[in-house]
């Protein structure tokens, strides 16, 4: 017996120019590595920096699942901003 695991539709945010650097990357080459649509391409992002996170955080372990709606909403505080902008 196959079981399924339940998909919830999620939209990430991205500025419009990454937007467009992740269409072209997508029809460039999307074919050759595997991702048919963004959607392929930005799950596959996002499971590889999760994956690096567990490693280097959890000893490679998955952390305890959290609820949609426990992480503080909105925007980023500016220490976040800042950070976020030391990063790029």
């Amino acid at each position: 017996m196959v079981t399924m695991t339940s998909v919830e539709k999620k939209s990430p945010y991205f500025t419009e120019e990454d937007l467009k650097q992740i269409r072209a990357a997508v029809q460039a080459v999307g074919q050759l590595e595997g991702y048919v649509s963004i959607s392929d391409f930005v799950e596959a992002a996002a499971r590889r920096e999760l994956r690096r996170l567990q490693r280097k955080y959890n000893n490679g372990r998955k952390w305890p699942g959290v609820e949609a709606g426990e992480l503080r909403p909105g925007r980023r505080t500016r220490a976040e901003a800042a950070a976020k902008e030391d990063h790029t």
